[in-house]
């Protein structure tokens, strides 16, 4: 009887210390990776007001975190090779107490007006001493976890992979929680004591992981040891291949980003969607039993290219749908192969620290291509399809079928090449069908590179070279109808369309339009004299209406402020003795709009034109208070808002601005967001009454849109006849609204509430 009861009493506290070594690990790899990705929105947010809301803030952020988790990875990787089990565990928590020092999170001192030039890399060393030390010790955690997980010996330990997988579902919910949930309810403050509270708890867990590593038995670490012995090496072509699949997705996740963030808004909701998607394919690859099987994303790999191929080629995307669904799922599937590559291609758990820093290496020089190289080397977003082109890379080499006509491809796809390519340096009908038909060439030849793959199980360089083709077209015959001109910058790519006979200049960044100008009469004669303010300009629409109005209420020449330059529009609404004062962020759309051979606003309405570059709401909060007869808001980057200048605060420094009299103008027109009850819910918080104009022009053809304003003063006297106008409505603040300030704002609400009530 005793011979059968001892072996339960002895396997049972086994048993049991086995279960608490998985609960403890696993808690604390996951509240680590809810740290590590909930801040990047969270700080990202603090930091967007100095740097004018550009998408390009969230860019150079994403190249921040890869750069520190390499350092992190590296960090544990070292510390890892110190055969103590005692040093590992103490120089770690003291790290980590001393990054718990610094908090709560906040901006550097030392850092407060950007500079001139240079953005990235000031925005780079504000990352690093703002945040720089607390992001570095949660960025070590996970790899270091696991290979104190493995010397516990742990029967799990010897593939303890699947903690990867629990690392990245914690990551999946910081960020996807993000926008749905701690952005709309609390504010910066709170979620920023909440932040610190949660470091607090991660200390003591790791603490009880090192107490739990330290106190296991010394024989179970032996045959760890013993049986890591045995496993091979990763090989030098390993090692660069594990580089090589990591850097593509890391590359695309901050292309793509930027794609779809740019005709939205400039913030973390956005952000946040395809990175969470990055995320989720590494919780499913690395997966005990992925439930997407590796095999199924290989197949869909080259269909997903071609997706990205017939998006592309679409150019304009008019619909939210499309834009965010389209291309993050095709982002999603060819992420899911890169990474489910690196999955089947992972090694023993001896060298799991070595794989994590190649990983995060791979990931920081995607990063550095996509988010630093990238806008200084091209002058459109030539990183996409790049990139795009260099995940048919990623796929594992193959045996061809049919090899004896396989082997006659590259002769075909060069007659093919110069086939296509041939037209565009060529005038008439055959020209005009090519550009016609873009969208069906460049599909075509992306169909092609997807059959190639999934038919003839081709080699992977000729699939790459297909895909080259495809994405080729789409740039040889561009979806702007008309002579293309682009100017990048930190804030974006903008283009200078040339519209077909030279007709209209136009300028956009995005897919949305920002300015445009007549050159040609209708019988072709140029035009003369000085520009007439056209699109959301012109003279009957919301914009031109205020002026007027204000104009005739002083009954004197006005003094102006107009934040955001554009084309330049705005030059030639003002009168020849008035006092109008431009303020823009970008120094490139001066140097564009102040060019006449792209637009003539400036040069003939103000030769003398110099605004103040830099973020409005720094240099504007500068200009002295109670002079501005009206206050004209007209920032954006495509259909993207800089939110910190539509704020409580924000409207704040308006309104003390302002002449006695004075009232300000915002112009809110937006596909996608639904932003009047917004700027009427600041106003309202300043003590201010506003009045919303919404009127469709029904004049598009001649470049004269209808535009969404609203206009806001201290009286109903001080916006003159729009009072009274049947055009334009006062309207009170919605109380079911809740006013955006410095420490809150929510864009989900602005979405749900367009994509809701629509254009109403």
């Amino acid at each position: 009887m005793d011979s059968i009861v001892q072996p339960a009493a002895t396997e049972q506290p086994s048993s049991s210390r086995n279960r608490l070594l998985l609960t403890v690990y696993t808690a604390a790899i996951f509240v680590s990776a809810l740290l590590l990705f909930s801040v990047q929105p969270l700080f990202t947010k603090m930091v967007l007001p100095r740097l004018g809301g550009s998408p390009a803030v969230w860019s150079v952020a994403m190249v921040f975190f890869q750069s520190l988790l390499l350092a992190g990875y590296a960090y544990a990787h070292l510390l890892m090779q110190i055969k103590s089990r005692v040093v590992p565990v103490v120089v770690h928590l003291v790290l980590l107490i001393a990054a718990f020092v610094t908090l709560p999170l906040g901006i550097a001192s030392a850092y407060g007006e950007p500079p001139s030039a240079g953005y990235a890399f000031w925005l780079l060393g504000l990352f690093v001493m703002s945040i720089g030390l607390p992001f570095f010790a949660l960025a070590a955690n996970n790899p270091l976890l696991q290979a104190w997980f493995v010397r516990t010996g742990h029967p799990d330990g010897r593939d303890p992979y699947f903690l990867y997988a629990s690392s990245n579902i914690g990551s999946f919910l910081a960020l996807l929680s993000y926008p749905f949930l701690l952005e709309p309810i609390f504010t910066l403050h709170t979620q920023n004591r909440l932040w610190t509270g949660g470091y607090g708890l991660l200390i003591l867990l790791i603490a009880a992981c090192g107490v739990l590593l330290l106190r296991s038995p010394k024989l179970a670490v032996a045959d760890v040891q013993a049986e890591e012995a045995d496993a091979p090496a990763p090989t030098l072509v390993t090692r660069l291949r594990w580089i090589f699949l990591a850097a593509v997705p890391s590359g695309l996740l901050i292309a793509v980003t930027a794609h779809i963030s740019t005709d939205v808004a400039a913030a973390p909701l956005l952000w946040v969607l395809p990175l969470s998607l990055y995320l989720l394919t590494w919780v499913v690859v690395f997966q005990s039993r992925p439930l997407l099987p590796h095999k199924w994303m290989l197949m869909l790999q080259p269909v997903a290219i071609a997706g990205v191929i017939f998006l592309l080629a679409f150019g304009g995307e008019q619909n939210l749908l499309l834009t965010l669904g389209g291309h993050q799922l095709c982002f999603f599937v060819i992420a899911m192969a890169c990474h489910g590559e690196l999955a089947r291609t992972r090694p023993a758990a001896r060298y799991l620290t070595g794989f994590y820093v190649a990983l995060s290496f791979g990931g920081m020089v995607g990063g550095l291509f996509a988010g630093l190289v990238a806008p200084f080397t091209f002058s459109w977003i030539a990183e996409y399809p790049i990139l795009v082109a260099l995940a048919a890379l990623c796929r594992p080499s193959a045996n061809e079928r049919l090899a004896g006509i396989v082997r006659w491809y590259w002769l075909a796809l060069a007659v093919l090449a110069a086939a296509l390519v041939a037209p565009s340096y060529m005038t008439g009908d055959v020209s005009t069908w090519f550009e016609d038909h873009r969208v069906w060439l460049a599909g075509a030849v992306g169909v092609l590179a997807a059959l190639l793959a999934l038919a003839l199980n081709a080699d992977r360089w000729k699939i790459f070279a297909t895909v080259a083709l495809a994405l080729a077209l789409t740039r040889i015959y561009p979806a702007d109808e008309g002579r293309v001109t682009t100017v990048r910058s930190f804030f974006g790519v903008h283009k200078i369309v040339v519209t077909p006979g030279g007709y209209f200049h136009v300028l956009m960044h995005g897919t949305t339009i920002h300015g445009a100008e007549r050159f040609l009469n209708n019988d072709g004669t140029p035009v003369t004299g000085r520009p007439e303010p056209i699109t959301y300009y012109h003279k009957d629409g919301g914009i031109g209406q205020a002026i007027t109005a204000i104009r005739e209420r002083k009954g004197a020449p006005l003094k102006v402020a107009a934040i955001g330059v554009g084309s330049g529009t705005l030059a030639c609404a003002a009168e020849p003795s008035e006092d109008w004062k431009f303020f823009e962020i970008d120094q490139s759309m001066v140097d564009a709009a102040r060019d006449p051979k792209n637009f003539r606003y400036i040069s003939s309405c103000q030769p003398n034109f110099k605004p103040v570059i830099g973020d409005a709401r720094l240099t504007f909060a500068r200009e002295p208070d109670g002079v501005y007869d009206l206050i004209i808001v007209d920032a954006y980057s495509s259909d993207a808002i800089p939110i910190h200048l539509a704020t409580e605060e924000a409207m704040k420094i308006y309104k003390d601005k302002l002449a006695p009299h004075g009232a300000v103008v915002m112009h809110v027109s937006n596909r996608h967001l639904d932003l009047e009850p917004v700027v009427v819910g600041i106003a309202d918080a300043n003590d201010l009454k506003s009045w919303v104009y919404d009127e469709d022009s029904g004049r598009d053809a001649d470049y004269i849109f209808s535009t969404d304003v609203v206009i806001s003063a201290r009286e109903a006297d001080d916006v003159g006849k729009l009072a009274s106008s049947k055009q334009w409505e006062e309207t009170d603040a919605d109380e079911k609204v809740r006013v955006w300030t410095d420490d809150y704002s929510n864009i989900l609400g602005a979405l749900y509430r367009r994509l809701r009530y629509g254009e109403q």
